[in-house]
């Protein structure tokens, strides 16, 4: 009869794979357990002290479902576990919740009636599901070093993202030793009760209440991070608005594109590969976004796009107003981020999108993740109704945050064109904070077959185009008057400049004082090939006819039948006439 081989217990794994540490002088302190919100237990942390050094030692345990070992676990989708998570959830939810750095502080406030957790070592805050936590009353109580402080703040980001109420003990006024902790409270204050405790920390002010000041000399200064040279640069905020129709959408996907697979942008530029997180609320990625993304030339395999938001084994859309702490676990875990697309931006926006504090309020989660990822935030918008010739950052749908915001700013309107001529589209820079404004790009849009049957939308570039992005967007979208005008508008800059050059903007206002449009002008320009070039004298730009041109009024101003000088001397008769000797 073989005999029954017990299964080894949690302790006794910890007490195994610990053995050589021990055997050095270390005891075993604690198991600490980490347990999923059903009670599951998922892992577990070994913290061992040397009683003579007083070194600490933590170690994950993990049992894979074949073995113990000293690993950490592969984190849920949603971030790892908060300690004691079970009885977080089924506490009141009207009770402070305490967060410390460290199981072990966690466990004595526990003895003290008080609700406790953390999320780990002074480093874990960003990889925890803070979730759980959405909408209590926080109280933190940092470790007195510098990466307790640095903690100590970052929950603090992760909480007032979810709607908490936090407060944060004052460990400056309580005259610990360096690297002190509650446990070093507690022992030089035996007597101490939950209710001490929690009027300690509502007499702190804590973070919250501290303003930072910087010496500047201590800012090491550095360059924008450009992923396309002046268009499009890493941390910073863009914004992608424009008229139904014009391919946003197909922009911004040509772009990920770009990126995901190191293909050109339309100024021949490329950026190196990084991954691109996508989030859409209006498109279905099997039948349009992926489509796109193929026709596009993307490296599908750095292509993230964002899916559902598992909370407390729920479910839910993410939601860009509430979910950017999910995104940022998920994004962090992705690693290599370069690019971030959010289509539409306003779904960030929680409050009225037409307010200003309620849209900065709103977008900067999504701006502080876009920093942190060192990644480019591209958001995606549309220009409110009856604006048509107005600036383009008025045009911005909603309040003027969301194009004040932004570092830059790009536009997108349909070009009018002549019956029968394809339909093009311009884009152009609006605005930008941190390089050239102005200028732009001509596109199309055109459907190609991808394999099985499947059509999709794909960008075509046209050429560069120079000018204000008002003046650009404003010419694009101008039906011309009467094809006679240009001609019209031609004569009289033919008149105007066949003296020489003259100035640009002059010219400009000139030609607005006779009716003539921008649209009108730029076609009568082209039309007598006038290339603007800046003056050798004032260095402004100025406007002067081609050689071509100026050839041709010295020939038109000839009187008729009249000869030339020939070599001889003798002047050649005109046509039909007879020779005439001198």
């Amino acid at each position: 009869m073989s005999a029954v081989i017990k299964p080894e217990t949690w302790r006794e794994a910890a007490l195994r794979l610990t053995a050589p540490a021990r055997v050095g002088g270390y005891k075993l302190q604690a198991l600490h357990e980490y347990r999923a919100a059903d009670g599951t237990l998922s892992y577990c942390r070994i913290r061992l002290r040397h009683p003579i050094s007083s070194v600490k030692r933590i170690r994950p345990l993990y049992f894979d479902g074949v073995r113990y070992a000293i690993v950490e676990p592969p984190a849920p989708e949603s971030g790892k576990l908060l300690y004691r998570l079970p009885e977080l959830v089924a506490t009141d939810p009207m009770a402070p919740v305490f967060i410390v750095e460290g199981e072990w502080c966690a466990d004595v406030l526990k003895k003290l009636g008080l609700v406790a957790t953390t999320s780990g070592s002074a480093s874990s805050a960003g990889a925890a599901d803070w979730s759980p936590l959405r909408g209590r009353i926080v109280i933190i109580w940092p470790d007195n070093d510098d990466p307790g402080r640095k903690y100590g703040k970052d929950v603090v980001a992760k909480l007032l993202a979810l709607d908490c109420k936090v407060e944060v003990v004052d460990i400056t006024a309580l005259s610990l030793p360096e690297h002190g902790d509650v446990v070093d409270w507690l022992a030089t204050h035996p007597n101490a009760t939950a209710a001490h405790i929690l009027a300690l920390a509502r007499k702190a002010e804590g973070l919250l209440d501290q303003v930072e000041l910087i010496e500047a000399t201590l800012i090491r200064s550095e360059p924008i991070r450009w992923l396309w040279s002046g268009w499009m640069a890493r941390g910073k905020l863009h914004v992608l608005a424009g008229a139904p129709g014009t391919g946003k959408t197909t922009i911004a996907l040509h772009l990920a594109a770009c990126v995901s697979a190191g293909r050109p942008f339309p100024s021949g530029s490329r950026s190196e590969c990084g991954n691109v997180l996508i989030w859409s609320g209006e498109d279905d990625p099997a039948d349009t976004l992926v489509p796109r993304l193929r026709a596009a030339g993307a490296n599908l395999e750095r292509i993230k796009l964002v899916g559902e938001v598992t909370e407390n084994g729920e479910r839910f859309p993410f939601d860009p107003a509430r979910d950017v702490d999910k995104l940022a676990a998920a994004a962090a875990r992705c690693g290599d981020v370069a690019l971030l697309i959010v289509d539409p931006l306003v779904s960030a926006v929680l409050g009225d999108s037409h307010k200003n504090a309620e849209v900065r309020r709103g977008l900067a989660p999504l701006v502080t993740l876009a920093a942190r990822l060192n990644a480019a935030l591209v958001g995606i918008t549309h220009y409110s109704k009856g604006t048509q010739g107005r600036d383009p950052l008025e045009r911005v749908t909603g309040s003027v945050a969301f194009g004040a915001l932004a570092r830059i700013v790009f536009g997108t309107v349909q070009q009018q064109t002549e019956a029968g001529e394809p339909r093009r589209m311009m884009f152009a820079r609006a605005k930008s904070n941190i390089g050239p404004d102005g200028g732009g790009y001509t596109y199309t849009i055109s459907q190609t077959e991808i394999g099985d049957g499947i059509v999709a939308s794909r960008l075509v570039w046209g050429g560069s185009v120079d000018g204000t992005a008002r003046e650009l967007l404003a010419e694009a979208e101008e039906v011309a008057r009467d094809p006679a005008e240009s001609g019209e508008c031609s004569d009289w800059l033919r008149e105007e400049l066949k003296g020489g050059e003259r100035d640009a903007a002059e010219m400009k206002r000139d030609g607005a004082k006779l009716g003539y449009t921008p649209k009108v002008i730029r076609r009568a320009r082209e039309k007598l090939r006038i290339r603007p070039r800046k003056s050798t004298f004032s260095g402004g730009w100025v406007w002067a006819l081609s050689a071509g041109e100026v050839a041709q009024d010295a020939q038109d101003a000839k009187p008729e039948n009249v000869g030339t000088f020939g070599e001889s001397g003798h002047l050649r008769a005109p046509p039909d006439s007879e020779s005439i000797e001198i």
